[in-house]
């Protein structure tokens, strides 16, 4: 609807009338191609109705609208016009394209947020302010609040089982490339592709490792020591084709050369914190997979992975 033809200092320009309401143009749009002009939701709801121009007739459509030329655009803003509080008080004139600006501030608008005095500290209303019920008005906040949380944390699930479905896939075509790498002919077969998802899903189930004491590293835990984590391998859902050769890899006579003694060891230090490894689910050790940890060379790494085990310092 348009601007009330009384509020205005002076003439108005009948270009500048909708013909619709009567009224001063309010975001006024135009119709193509007769190039007629018509405040935004008058004629918002006239096409809603009839697909024809109020004017001369001619079929318009929701598409046909566009916005107003500039000069006329310029022409509304040099307008001056009263303040609609005036029924409040207020005495302004300001320039049409300031309106909202005054209004936003105008101390005489019922409408007007001020700040709660009474101890809940909140914007209200200049004309609600009377009847203002902090308790009440908290009571919505709190629940609207927690309304937000709940639907933030139900969208962060829904991206965190995204993001599980994500790590399982790239773990499962890791394998994938792994075995396909291992294959004596370069293909793998359907036992092995099924052992390479098996790996996959089961490693995207295991939580990332942070070691933050490589000190504490036992370099040849003894049987009873081996068996502790190879239970827990197993209890985590370890595939029975890779638990072996894991717990194989779980001493440093079968490490890499990177790691195979103190003295190597103590050489690469700096490189550990380039390891991508895994959780084993309840105890001081972790598993460092050959297909994670590409960028570490061979002689970091062997296949299809390490297992070390720590005395304190995992994460």
């Amino acid at each position: 609807m348009g601007y009330d033809l009384g509020r205005f200092q002076g003439d108005v320009d009948e270009e500048l009338i909708c013909t619709i309401c009567g009224g001063v143009f309010q975001e006024p749009r135009q119709v193509s191609p007769c190039e007629h002009c018509f405040c935004d939701e008058c004629i918002q709801e006239w096409v809603k109705h009839q697909q024809t121009c109020p004017v001369d007739r001619n079929p318009i459509t929701p598409s046909s609208l566009g916005p107003a030329p500039r000069i006329l655009r310029n022409l509304l803003a040099r307008l001056k016009i009263t303040c609609e509080n005036e029924q409040f008080g207020c005495q302004a004139v300001v320039k049409l394209d300031g309106l909202d600006s005054h209004l936003s501030q105008c101390e005489y608008n019922p409408k007007r947020p001020v700040l709660c005095e009474k101890g809940c500290g909140l914007e209200v209303p200049l004309d609600e302010l009377p009847d203002h019920n902090c308790v009440q008005e908290l009571h919505k906040v709190i629940n609207t609040n927690e309304k937000r949380i709940q639907g933030l944390e139900e969208r962060i699930q829904e991206q965190d089982t995204c993001i599980g479905h994500l790590r399982e896939e790239v773990s499962i075509l890791k394998e994938l490339v792994r075995s396909f790498r291992t294959s004596a002919n370069g293909i793998g077969t359907p036992d092995e592709t099924e052992r390479a998802i098996q790996t996959g899903r089961w490693l995207a189930s295991l939580k990332p490792a942070k070691v933050k004491r490589w000190g504490g590293m036992i370099s040849t835990p003894d049987g009873v020591l081996q068996n502790i984590i190879k239970r827990a391998l197993a209890d985590s859902g370890c595939p029975q084709h890779l638990l072996s050769e894991l717990m194989a890899n779980a001493h440093e006579r079968k490490w890499p050369p990177g790691l195979s003694t103190l003295e190597t060891r103590q050489l690469n230090r700096r490189r550990y914190e380039q390891y991508i490894a895994k959780r084993v689910p309840g105890r001081q050790a972790i598993i460092i997979m050959a297909s994670d940890n590409e960028h570490m060379g061979e002689s970091m790494i062997v296949e299809p992975g390490i297992v070390m085990v720590f005395a304190h310092g995992v994460e």
